[in-house]
Formats: C-alpha cells, sequence, structure tokens
C-alpha cells in the first residue's frame, strides 16, 4: 500500500482534521469499522455465540502481534490494561527486603506504582533522574547493585518522546542478572522491535495508542524462564489446561501465558486489534519506523525554524520515535486554539505534545507550524 491508500482508511482525514495525538488514543479507520460491524451482525442474531469468529481474531491477532514484537505467539497474553500487566510481575516474584528496583522520573504511572506499591514488602526504588527528557544509560548501570532485581523502562516516554537503547540496556541486565521490563505501549506500533533480540523478559503495551485500536485491551509478553519464577496471584477458570471440563477443578496452569488470562476477555477489541493489525504487516513495521521517524524530524526543524526548541532537538535520530513536545508558558491556550482550528494534540505536565503517526504527511506538519507561528505572535 501506498501512503495515499493508507490515508484513504481514516474517515477523519475527510473532515478537515489533522490528528497528532496518537500518544494518548489513536483514531479508527475503515478495517476496524469493518470488523466492528462484522462482530455486531453476529450478536445481533447472525451468530450470538460467535465463539468460533472470536478463536480465530484471537490467533490471528497473537500471532500478528508475535510477528512486530519478535515473539512466539504463545508467550503473548492478554490483560485489560498495562497497569494490571505490569501487576502480574511485580506481585508474581519471590520479594526479599533490601531487593531494589531500578525506575526513572520520566516514566507514566503505569510503569511506577505496581513498583513503588512494593515497598510494603521492603523493596527499595532507586529512581534516576532524567535530563532534558533523557535517561542515560550510564545512570542506571551507575545504581546497579547486587540486590538489584528488576529495571523497568519504557521503549518511549510518554512526555518527552527520548527512545532508550533497549538492547543495550537489555545486555546490562542479562550480565547482571537482572529481569528487564519494558512499557511498549509508546513504542510499539512506532518502531521495530524484536524483544529476543533486546533480552527483554516482560514487556506491556496496549492497543488504543499507537496501534488505533480500542480501549481496554492491552497485552504482556514474558518469557517461558520468567513465567516459571512467577507465582502467579490471580487465576480463574480459563487459567487452566482443561478449562472446558467445568467439574473436574484440577488447577494445573496452562505452560503458555495464556494462564494470564482468568476469564472472560475483551472479545470486540481483539477483533478490532485483528483487524488493525493487517495494516501494519501490509505496510511493514520498516516503513512504518522510517515514516515516522522522518515526520518527527521535520515537525522538530519546522518548530525551531519559528522559534521553539522542541524537547529532543539535539537528540540523535535513533533516540527519537513518534513524539515532539516542547515547553511553554501558554501551552493550555495554545492547545485550545490549535483545536478551535481542528488541530489536536495534547498538554502533558505544561508540554504541547504532538505524535504524528506514519500515515501523516508534511503537509499537515506544515499547517500545523504555519497555525502556531500565528498564534505565538498573536494572530
Amino acid at each position: 500500500m501506498n501512503i495515499s491508500e493508507v490515508r484513504n482508511l481514516f474517515p477523519h482525514l475527510k473532515t478537515g482534521q489533522i490528528y497528532f495525538n496518537h500518544a494518548a488514543v489513536g483514531p479508527w479507520s475503515s478495517p476496524v469499522l469493518d470488523r466492528i460491524n462484522e462482530f455486531t451482525i453476529q450478536r445481533s442474531g447472525a451468530k450470538i455465540e460467535n465463539y468460533q469468529s472470536f478463536m480465530e481474531w484471537n490467533l490471528g491477532a497473537k500471532q500478528k502481534l508475535g510477528k512486530i514484537l519478535g515473539a512466539p505467539s504463545d508467550r503473548i497474553a492478554w490483560v485489560d490494561n498495562v497497569s494490571n500487566g505490569l501487576n502480574i510481575l511485580a506481585h508474581g516474584l519471590d520479594w526479599k527486603a533490601g531487593d531494589r528496583i531500578i525506575l526513572n522520573d520520566m516514566e507514566f504511572p503505569a510503569n511506577v506504582y505496581p513498583f513503588l506499591n512494593l515497598q510494603t514488602q521492603g523493596v527499595e526504588i532507586d529512581l534516576i533522574k532524567s535530563h532534558n527528557g533523557i535517561v542515560d544509560i550510564g545512570d542506571i548501570a551507575h545504581v546497579i547493585t547486587t540486590n538489584t532485581k528488576l529495571i523497568s523502562i519504557s521503549l518511549v516516554q510518554f512526555l518527552s518522546g527520548y527512545r532508550c537503547d533497549i538492547d543495550a540496556i537489555g545486555d546490562l541486565c542479562r550480565s547482571n542478572g537482572i529481569i528487564f521490563c519494558v512499557d511498549a505501549i509508546q513504542g510499539a506500533g512506532v518502531v521495530e522491535i524484536d524483544v529476543q533480540k533486546a533480552k527483554i523478559d516482560f514487556l506491556a503495551g496496549g492497543t488504543q495508542k499507537w496501534f488505533m485500536s480500542s480501549q481496554g485491551l492491552s497485552y504482556v509478553y514474558l518469557t517461558e524462564e520468567l513465567q516459571n519464577r512467577i507465582n502467579q496471584k490471580y487465576v480463574g477458570w480459563t487459567s487452566v489446561d482443561n478449562a472446558w471440563d467445568f467439574l473436574d477443578y484440577n488447577l494445573t496452569l496452562k505452560t503458555s501465558a495464556e494462564r494470564f488470562q482468568n476469564g472472560t476477555l475483551n472479545v470486540l477489541g481483539v477483533a478490532v486489534f485483528d483487524s488493525m493489525l493487517d495494516l501494519f504487516l501490509s505496510y511493514g513495521m520498516r516503513n512504518i519506523e522510517k515514516n515516522v521517524l522522518d515526520n518527527t524530524k521535520y515537525f522538530i526543524e519546522k518548530l525551531i525554524s519559528i522559534g521553539i526548541n522542541p524537547i529532543l532537538k539535539d537528540v540523535p535520530e535513533k533516540k527519537r520515535a513518534g513524539i515532539v513536545s516542547f515547553k511553554h508558558n501558554n501551552s493550555k491556550n495554545i492547545y485550545e486554539e490549535l483545536e478551535s482550528r481542528k488541530i489536536y494534540c495534547a498538554v502533558r505536565e505544561g508540554m504541547i505534545r504532538f505524535s504524528p503517526h506514519f500515515y501523516n504527511i508534511t503537509d499537515e506538519i506544515d499547517e500545523v507550524v504555519n497555525v502556531l507561528e500565528k498564534i505565538l505572535k498573536g494572530g
């Protein structure tokens, strides 16, 4: 598919909108609407108990997501959100007083609170200080001790857009016997990922942002080795091997990651995600990443040309992803002015945050920057 064909799949582009807020929630496309319509027809009478369709969508979505993550599909489990996904890890390990976890001060709270909560068990948190939106691997290495048990970091930071070197951090963790956990919600669907190459032990992500699917469906990946170390705190009827032998009550957990799917899933969410992943695979993650990085570089250069200094203006391209942020004293007013012109972004911590996707084009960026310049000049 070329970019024009992709853009034709998004109804919002026909309404005059410029949507640069994929880091919050992604727009729905015609493949999603078609799948919802198919689902609706089934559930409203054509096939009310559409379990067979769900099984096909479920298998398809996991296989497709596995290709994007570089993961076997049986190592992926559905969860409702990233926070609960990370809690599987946080509360499944055997912690001892004095064990340490390394985080940083730029993380979205979903990647902080599940681990902070372990302080009640005597676990200690080392919070790395970021610098100008960057988390330096040297600062991480500096605080590692023999008691460091886990490092958790976002592949792409939600505020600055900084993309960490997960391959290097993975090597660091593996050489020190540390569990490596990645929050990929701002990176998956944006840049290429290979969980095995990066030596990631546990990864959590969502489908509602850059994957442009539905809220209420997220996923986790974990290695079989790590799974064998987790004492699963919550189980349900679909966690076990013979789930359909209802009265057997045999608590033999599945060997796949599906053991963490304790009961009824977000069936519509899985169906939607399956349909959307076809677009990512057909266009290709390498091409998607190139488009995203090209848009990010162009956006940063255009903002600099009108006197705005994006957070990551001096960061190499390989340390960027799809988020472009800048500080301004009147961020709220700028946001409201942009929204009144059907330009959609976000305000986070006093920053304007733009997050264009691979289907966005430079003409849209030019228009946004031109409008910004007028707003800043009082026009």
